[in-house]
């Protein structure tokens, strides 16, 4: 039986951008076999948009409030996500 996958939308509040936070989150996410995207938006937050198993899912979701060294992390505001995410996980 295959696990079930789960596509969810997070918002990153916080100090998230110029701090190689989309690359280290991309890079996270290629390890546990996560599909989607990072990128910055005008607000000063970061978008990820990850489909993958309830599991990796979870764990990628609990990274993102660590995120890269210099990233300072003060929300993760997370939704479910209905649209696609195509292959990989992309910086955008």
């Amino acid at each position: 039986m295959t696990e079930r996958e789960k596509t969810v939308r997070c918002i990153v509040s916080g100090r998230v951008q110029d701090v190689f936070y989309r690359a280290t989150t991309a890079d996270r996410a290629r390890e546990l076999d996560i599909r989607g995207w990072a990128r910055n938006l005008a607000d000063g937050t970061v978008e990820v948009v990850m489909c993958g198993t309830d599991a990796s899912v979870a764990t990628l979701c609990a990274w993102l409030w660590e995120g890269p060294p210099a990233a300072r992390v003060t929300a993760v505001r997370v939704e479910e996500w209905s649209g696609t995410t195509g292959d990989g996980f992309g910086v955008r």
